[in-house]
């Protein structure tokens, strides 16, 4: 647990949401921003295509790789965006459950959204974040 961050919870908003509503970051800590992060491999190549899930998985492995290089990890994330070139609901939660999975207990505010279009060639998914470290 990252003595950084605090998640903030609401008992006045519907617990549905599977991450907290808020989260306060506590003075002393250095922020870091990511890039979206994107499913490519090392050498460029958008991989799993057509699928959603195969492709959040290597967009979070290139996002804690991101972090680890600035220092940080999934666990200091205090906000996080997750774009799915979709307009179907399905998509959109084949995505999300990959993240959410990555992310564990460390339930930070999050926003899941559907765009027309991502940068890559057959890209489906991207995740950017802000996390906290000291």
């Amino acid at each position: 647990m990252n003595p950084y961050v605090r998640l903030v919870r609401s008992s006045q908003l519907s617990d549905a949401a599977e991450y907290a509503y808020a989260a306060t970051i506590e003075p002393g800590a250095r922020t870091v921003f990511t890039a979206g992060a994107c499913p490519l491999d090392a050498e460029g190549n958008t991989v799993a295509v057509g699928d959603y899930a195969g492709q959040a998985r290597q967009v979070m492995a290139n996002l804690r790789t991101a972090l680890g290089e600035a220092g940080a990890g999934l666990s200091d994330v205090v906000k996080s965006t997750v774009y799915v070139a979709s307009t179907r609901q399905d998509d959109l939660v084949a995505a999300w459950e990959v993240v959410r999975e990555h992310f564990g207990d460390h339930d930070a505010p999050s926003t899941l959204l559907g765009v027309a279009v991502l940068g890559y060639d057959d890209q489906l998914v991207e995740v950017e974040a802000v996390a906290v470290v000291h």
